[in-house]
C-alpha cells in the first residue's frame, strides 16, 4: 500500500488572531460573540484586514485535514486531498500540508477563493468568534486521480461535513466506494452535532453501508441514537454491524468497543489552552495505532496523549513532529 491513511476533506485556511479589548472590536464589526458566522470572501477580507495587524497565524484546517496533518508529523504515510482557491491562501494551504505530509493532493479552483476560518479569539477569556467563507472547499468537482491514492491505501479517513448536501457529496460518496472496493478500511469523524441532526438517517446509511471506524464526541453520540454517549457506543457497533466504535467525552476520557469489546480510555492530563482540533487530533493518534496494528487500548493512549497535547497549546494541530513521534514510540514500546 502506498499510503497509510488518505484522507478527503473540506480544505479551510485557519487564521487565528488573539486581540485585546475583543468586545469593542465585535461590536465593530458587527459580530455576536462566541458564534460561528457564515459570510462571503469580502465581508471575510473587510475583518481579516482590520484584525491582522495584531498578528494573524495561519494553518491549514478542517476537521479530516487536522488528522491528516497530526498523521503525517506521527510519521504515518498520510496524504489529503481537498481544493482551494488560486490564491496566497491556497499557497499557502499547500505549503503547511507538503510540511505535515510531505506531500497532498489539493485540487486548485481559478474561480472560487480558499475556503477560510478567521478565529478572533478574546486576550481575556480566549472566548473565540469566527468568520467563514467555504469558498472553493465545498465545490470539489471529482475525484480525479486521487482514487488511486484511495485505491492504494490502509484506510480512508472522512469528515462528516461533506456528507451535507451539496458538490462534496457524491464525490465523497464514490471515494467511499473506491475505498471500500479496494480493501481500505473506512474511517468516519462525524465533526459536528450539527452534522448528526441535519443527515441523521443519510449518516446511520453510511456507517452500515461502508464504514469500519467512526470517532464521534458525547452530543453527536446522543444525537445519533438518543441515548447516553456512555452507551451509544455499543448501540452504534451493533445496530450499524460497525467493527470499531470511538465515542469521546471530554475529560471524561473515551469509550472503544471493538469487535465486541470495550475499552475505557482515561486522559492525559494537561492544562488546555485551546479545545479546537481535540477531537481531529485523537483521531490522528487512533488512526496511527491502527495502521500499526495496535490494540485498541493502545491505539486510544495514543490518541489520548495526542489530544491533550493540541489542547496544551494554541492551534488545531500540533507542530513538533519529534514530540509527537516521542509519544508513539513511548506507547508503541
Amino acid at each position: 500500500m502506498r499510503w497509510d491513511v488518505a484522507g478527503l476533506g473540506n480544505a479551510l485556511m485557519d487564521a487565528l488572531v488573539v486581540v485585546p479589548n475583543a468586545e469593542s472590536l465585535l461590536d465593530e464589526l458587527g459580530l455576536v460573540r462566541g458564534t460561528m458566522h457564515l459570510v462571503q470572501h469580502e465581508a471575510w477580507h473587510a475583518a481579516y484586514e482590520r484584525v491582522k495587524g495584531h498578528g494573524v497565524a495561519l494553518e491549514s484546517g478542517g476537521s479530516c485535514s487536522n488528522t491528516i496533518a497530526t498523521l503525517g508529523r506521527l510519521g504515518a504515510r498520510a496524504v489529503y486531498c481537498g481544493q482551494v482557491g488560486a490564491d496566497t491562501l491556497g499557497e499557502v494551504y499547500a505549503e503547511r500540508m507538503m510540511d505535515a505530509c510531505g506531500a497532498h493532493r489539493l485540487h486548485v479552483n481559478d474561480e472560487l477563493p480558499t475556503g477560510k476560518c478567521l478565529a478572533i479569539v478574546s486576550a481575556e477569556d480566549a472566548e473565540r468568534t469566527m468568520l467563514t467563507d467555504l469558498g472553493a472547499a465545498v465545490a470539489l468537482p471529482s475525484l480525479g486521480a486521487y482514487a488511486e491514492d484511495l485505491a492504494s491505501s490502509r484506510v480512508a479517513h472522512f469528515e462528516g461535513y461533506t456528507m451535507l448536501d451539496g458538490p462534496m457529496l457524491p464525490v465523497v460518496e464514490e471515494a467511499m466506494k473506491v475505498a471500500k472496493a479496494s480493501g481500505a478500511l473506512v474511517s468516519i469523524d462525524a465533526a459536528d452535532p450539527f452534522v448528526v441532526v441535519t443527515i441523521r438517517e443519510r449518516l446511520w446509511h453510511y456507517l452500515a453501508t461502508y464504514a469500519d471506524i467512526v470517532f464521534l464526541n458525547a452530543e453527536e453520540a446522543r444525537a445519533l441514537t438518543g441515548e447516553a454517549p456512555e452507551d451509544a457506543a455499543e448501540i452504534i457497533a451493533r445496530d450499524a454491524k460497525l467493527a470499531t466504535v470511538i465515542v469521546k467525552l471530554g475529560s471524561r476520557g473515551s469509550i472503544v468497543v471493538h469487535n465486541g469489546e470495550r475499552y475505557e480510555i482515561g486522559v492525559t492530563p494537561v492544562h488546555a489552552l485551546d479545545t479546537t482540533g481535540a477531537g481531529d487530533a485523537y483521531a490522528g493518534g487512533y488512526l496511527y495505532g491502527v495502521v500499526h496494528g495496535w490494540d485498541p487500548a493502545r491505539c486510544g493512549t495514543l490518541a489520548s496523549a495526542v489530544a491533550a497535547a493540541t489542547v496544551s497549546q494554541i492551534g488545531a494541530v500540533v507542530k513538533d513532529g519529534t514530540k509527537l513521534r516521542a509519544l508513539a514510540d513511548q506507547i508503541g514500546a
